[in-house]
């Protein structure tokens, strides 16, 4: 079963990443180690999405009225919603938590498990958190950057938090009731409804992408890195010191003493 919030698919996810990390270009070539590798993953998936999740994605979106493409994004957000609460609690981010569950309740209650965003027009904040930010938290390097297949950019750290999240998302504790199904196939379908609905959302970052990267493949991992690191320190992530920056200081503090 794939992750629907964090943190965490196919190159779909990747043009959102691209989006809300500002367009981060901040060279970390040094995080990927396995570059090579990471970039025949990342060709196979591009192949994987162009030849099959692009073209349903699109059927999807020209079917769909827009209204019943918005109630499955936030059906699927409220899910999401769980998760996030769970690693609020492990971040001991006890005042999030309660706004998140909160905004829970509203959404699977009245409206109507999550199918509307009741929460959002009453101004509760909807939080981003998983088990790999978790990891981050309480001070887990990230680790190497490693491309998985199907599921897309990830980090050492962030795949640990993958495998964990499993466990803190509902649908893996379905009984089949009652609608007869395993909870493994319960929740393999709703994933597939779930990156369908995301990629069809996400068509018009593509053609972005496309124009604005010369190297889909670098600038979507500075990008996915980047935004890594801002949701782990919650929008404030350390600033990384600048080499030219040190060198040109460095030079004004031997003029300074020369003189």
């Amino acid at each position: 079963m794939l992750n629907t919030n964090y943190h965490k698919q196919f190159l779909g996810l990747l043009f959102l990443a691209w989006f809300v990390s500002g367009c981060s270009t901040v060279p970390m070539e040094n995080s990927d180690p396995f570059e090579k590798i990471n970039r025949g993953i990342f060709a196979f998936n591009k192949t994987i999405d162009k030849a099959i999740l692009k073209p349903i994605s699109k059927g999807y979106k020209a079917v769909a009225p827009e209204s019943v493409n918005i109630s499955i994004t936030n059906f699927f957000s409220n899910i999401g919603d769980v998760n996030v609460i769970a690693n609020d609690l492990l971040q001991l981010k006890l005042k999030q938590a309660a706004s998140d569950s909160g905004r829970f309740l509203l959404n699977s209650t009245f409206g109507l498990l999550g199918f509307i965003d009741l929460a959002s027009k009453f101004d509760i904040p909807k939080h981003n958190e998983d088990f790999g930010q978790t990891l981050g938290y309480w001070g887990v390097n990230s680790g190497p950057y490693i491309m998985l297949p199907f599921l897309g950019p990830s980090t050492g750290r962030d795949a640990v938090g993958l495998g964990v999240d499993v466990f803190l998302d509902p649908r893996f504790y379905y009984t089949g009731k009652p609608m007869g199904m395993t909870s493994t196939n319960a929740s393999w379908t709703s994933e597939l409804v779930n990156k369908i609905d995301m990629r069809a959302d996400l068509l018009a970052a593509e053609k972005a992408l496309e124009k604005a990267a010369m190297d889909e493949y670098a600038y979507l991992r500075n990008a996915y890195l980047a935004r890594r690191n801002y949701l782990v320190y919650d929008g404030n992530p350390p600033k990384v010191k600048d080499e030219f920056e040190d060198d040109l200081f460095d030079d004004e503090d031997d003029d300074e003493v020369e003189e």
